[in-house]
């Protein structure tokens, strides 16, 4: 019976493979891919995009079933579409645990992408052979940042509302085009009901679609020159007889199984500010954002989601010429095109930060420093002295790339073994230690549900 079983569903593996190549993607993707065997807890935060990535898919496939993208007053004298946020929340059955999961998942999307950026920093994964790689990470990161963006207006609450007044007036400081795109951008002369509508089938359609394509872009480059490892080797120098690296193991099932205990620990995490701080303080979701938009009052403090500040406080940073910000706006797209760049602007031939020397170490300190410190100075309101710091950090921030060819090449590099320094023996003991974990997880999980 279950050798007439297996050999059913081998002949129906086979009439999809002469259709599709379903085996084909499996082998060259998961099965017979051979990654570095020295992968440590960094390589999670890839597959944890993808799992966030779907979360925010699912969840806003239902929310799209009772949002309606409507700035108009309704019958209460509250907007369309911020009635339809409450409505979610309220009546809607299970409506506010798919509102808060899409929210935090929002935010959550950004700490694993930077998360994998700078996991991509430290170990050179943007330097050759995967300049390509890098550079259509890059291009996600733009496209998550507008897709987060114009997601941010749909609640039409009061910071969605005046913080998307804001970064789209930024638009008119470009000279000649600026006041005509950035009405353009509007569909109106100010934020109104055309905007809300517009941003909401970029934020429902055309950009995740452009994102989706962008990621398999990225993972078909990736696959395609192999991943990069902790040591900065390329395992595909040294094969065996049968053409498998010696340092690789396969991707299915080591780092599958792998991925399932970062999915655990992941998710303990993103139930746990779900269900109990899903305003996340005040950074999720903030207090403003609770009042329907009124284009008639101002909030105190205007200042975007998290995720942005760093990119804001830069902005802040520079000053006006006369009487323009486009300088700031110009200083602000540089700081994200900066990153793109990196394949060029390194000169050193060592990839890890194990080997690198003293002064790339130095400056990649001083660069988190200046970016976390950025980030909290764009929540914050501007005075004379949080501008001055601002400055400051922001140099330090431009420094790390536009000095980067000159320390990179000076740098003292130690010397890069031959092979990945973790043993196989240890490589093996790893992977039943992450099974243990995962099942002892998943029992007390399925125990207290």
């Amino acid at each position: 019976m279950e050798n007439q079983k297996t050999c059913k569903a081998k002949s129906l593996l086979n009439w999809i493979d002469d259709r599709f190549p379903l085996s084909k993607m499996w082998n060259d993707h998961v099965g017979q891919y051979y990654a570095p065997k020295n992968f440590n807890f960094w390589y999670f935060f890839g597959s944890l995009a993808l799992l966030v990535l779907v979360i925010q898919i699912v969840s806003g496939i239902f929310l799209t079933m009772h949002y309606k993208p409507d700035g108009t007053l309704g019958s209460q004298g509250v907007p369309v579409a911020f009635a339809a946020v409450e409505y979610i929340m309220r009546d809607v059955p299970g409506g506010w645990i798919i509102r808060y999961m899409h929210s935090t998942g929002a935010s959550f999307f950004f700490i694993v992408v930077y998360l994998h950026m700078f996991r991509g920093l430290i170990y050179g994964s943007y330097k050759k052979p995967r300049e390509l790689v890098w550079i259509f990470g890059a291009l996600v990161f733009l496209a998550l940042m507008a897709e987060a963006f114009m997601g941010y207006l749909l609640p039409w609450g009061q910071m969605s509302f005046w913080g998307a007044q804001v970064i789209i007036n930024l638009f008119s400081a470009i000279p000649v085009i600026g006041p005509d795109l950035s009405t353009w951008i509007r569909g109106d002369f100010n934020v109104s009901d055309a905007t809300l509508n517009r941003f909401f089938a970029l934020h429902v359609i055309a950009v995740p679609l452009v994102l989706i394509g962008l990621i398999v872009a990225h993972i078909i480059a990736l696959h395609e020159v192999g991943s990069n490892n902790p040591d900065g080797v390329e395992i595909k120098k040294l094969k065996d007889e049968n053409g498998i690296p010696l340092d690789g193991v396969p991707f299915h099932p080591y780092y599958t199984v792998k991925d399932i205990l970062g999915v655990v620990v992941f998710l303990i995490f993103f139930c746990g500010i779900v269900f109990f701080a899903p305003e996340g303080g005040g950074y999720f979701l903030e207090k403003p954002n609770f009042d329907p938009a009124n284009p008639m009052v101002t909030p105190l403090h205007i200042a975007p989601v998290w995720y942005f500040t760093p990119f804001y406080a830069i902005l802040r940073a520079v000053p006006s010429f006369l009487g323009t910000q486009v300088w700031g706006v110009l200083a602000m797209g540089a700081a994200v095109v900066l990153i793109a760049m990196l394949p060029w602007l390194d000169r050193s031939p060592t990839k890890s930060v194990r080997y690198r020397g003293p002064f790339f170490k130095i400056a990649l300190v001083a660069f988190i420093i200046a970016f976390i410190g950025l980030g909290i100075l764009g929540a914050m309101p501007a005075t004379d002295l949080r501008t001055i710091i601002a400055r400051v950090l922001s140099i330090v921030y431009f420094g790390f790339f536009l000095l980067m060819p000159i320390y990179t090449k000076l740098d003292a590099d130690k010397p890069v073994p031959q092979r990945v320094t973790m043993s196989t023996a240890k490589q093996k003991v790893m992977f039943f230690v992450y099974i243990a974990i995962t099942l002892v997880g998943a029992y007390l999980f399925a125990t207290n549900v």
